[in-house]
């Protein structure tokens, strides 16, 4: 006899399945017949469905089959154990930090989530196409207002139909990377560099040169010496050293690439984000022999959360692209296309840009001022002026491991250089991004106690 629970939460049907699926496993033989579907219905006082939906499962999981004039005969008695073993439900526990220094993060009350979500309520209309692919480069009308912006803040010479819509700064280099294969097999990249740059393009089976940086950016000469044909750089604010590339600089970089048939990947890096200059116009915007691409994200200055990138290639490389990459669907969600292009549209992305710019320039001060105030003479400031840290470096003898250890201890997250480049050059990156202004005394203070007792 089988029992039914009316408390239990499984439906009647998935009870009857399963006491009938342990009937055929542990006393049925093959070929022997259940009972019929009325005779279960009479016996146990349940619907006609709730009989059919039961032996159907059983059907469709191999125990039991319907043969005319026969009824349901066992045809698999062998066990199958579907089940999976308890999970564990524990909630996640975040490691505990006071005080975290990360260089890339935006406090949340930074994103316009009210406006946000107004425009996206606006976006999600009858008209959005959910129905069907959307363009593989991304949505035509999202790369007419950011052809437009790009062209107007930062020089970039380009049409909509040159930009392709990414998923960050990872897919747009594993697009390059993947669109030159076939061509080139060695790559330049600034040392010290951005860590991941240089790892995407090994993923790739790159060779990779590293080319020095000097006070003026990217050492020309050791490039023209090197054996690449694709250079990523930095020009208008390298990382991690904030040195920004002088005009002459940027032309003898346009010459060498026109001169040996190169490309160069221009990440305009921190731009967005600069206080106290105007910033240089793009390197793209000079480039008249069209070997410059330009790319950039949206990570910074609105949120990372949302994946938004873009390139900018050259009219060649585009229709290499369409030819290539016939497969290819933008990675970025159609709605947040949707919505980030009214964003543009309506002017709150330059308003936006304003007041975290405004926000962000006031926390640097504030963070610039308690550093020199609190650890004076012992430290110097390496970068600052634009990003979301300030770079320093000890003036005096510092036990690294010992300030790292009571780092840990005092639970405040630091940050190094080593661990976001390609060498070995070593700064403290003073996030200031994800601090409220009130707590960024208080963050410092504790960070100066640990610094001093780390001191030899």
């Amino acid at each position: 006899m089988y029992k039914f629970e009316t408390k239990n939460k499984k439906p009647l049907y998935v009870q009857l399945y399963e006491q009938i699926k342990e009937d055929i496993i542990n006393n049925y033989q093959l070929e022997e017949k259940l009972p019929s579907i009325r005779k279960v219905m009479t016996t146990y006082n349940i619907s006609k469905n709730t009989v059919e939906a039961a032996y159907s499962q059983l059907v469709i999981e191999g125990y039991i089959e319907s043969f005319p004039k026969k009824g349901y005969l066992v045809i698999s008695n062998e066990f199958q154990n579907f089940k999976t073993k308890d999970l564990d439900t524990k909630p996640y526990k975040e490691e505990e930090i006071r005080y975290d220094f990360f260089p890339a993060k935006l406090h949340k009350d930074t994103f316009p989530l009210k406006l946000w979500k107004r425009i996206y309520s606006k976006a999600l209309d009858e008209t959005i196409e959910l129905g069907m692919y959307s363009d593989k480069q991304g949505e035509y009308s999202l790369r007419v207002e950011l052809a437009k912006y790009l062209n107007h803040s930062r020089a970039v010479n380009c049409s909509a139909e040159q930009i392709i819509m990414t998923n960050g700064f990872a897919d747009s280099l594993s697009i390059l990377a993947m669109l030159f294969n076939n061509k080139i097999k060695n790559f330049s990249i600034e040392k010290p560099g951005y860590h991941v740059a240089r790892k995407v393009f090994l993923n790739h089976n790159y060779n990779i040169d590293d080319i020095p940086i000097n006070k003026e950016g990217i050492d020309i000469e050791k490039l023209q010496n090197g054996f690449s044909s694709l250079l990523y750089v930095t020009p208008s604010h390298q990382y991690p050293t904030g040195v920004t590339m002088p005009i002459a600089n940027r032309m003898k970089l346009l010459t060498w690439a026109e001169n040996t048939n190169s490309y160069i990947i221009e990440d305009d890096y921190d731009t967005e984000l600069s206080y106290f200059n105007k910033p240089i116009p793009s390197l793209q915007g000079l480039d008249l022999k069209e070997r410059v691409i330009y790319f950039g994200t949206f990570s910074k200055a609105l949120s990372p959360a949302l994946r938004v990138g873009y390139l900018v290639l050259p009219k060649q490389l585009i229709e290499k692209y369409k030819q290539e990459f016939i497969y290819h669907a933008c990675r970025v969600c159609l709605i947040t296309q949707k919505t980030l292009e009214l964003f543009m549209k309506e002017g709150f992305w330059e308003k936006h840009l304003r007041r975290v710019r405004t926000i962000n320039k006031k926390k640097h001060n504030l963070m610039k001022n308690q550093l020199e105030e609190k650890l004076g003479s012992t430290i110097k400031i390496e970068a600052q002026g634009g990003g979301l840290a300030i770079l320093i470096n000890p003036k005096v003898e510092l036990n690294w491991q010992k300030l790292e250890k009571l780092a840990q201890k005092e639970k405040i997250k630091l940050h190094y250089t080593k661990e976001r480049t390609n060498n070995n050059w070593q700064a403290l990156m003073m996030g200031f991004g994800s601090f409220k202004e009130e707590e960024i005394e208080k963050a410092v203070s504790a960070f100066s106690k640990i610094w001093f007792e780390s001191i030899n």
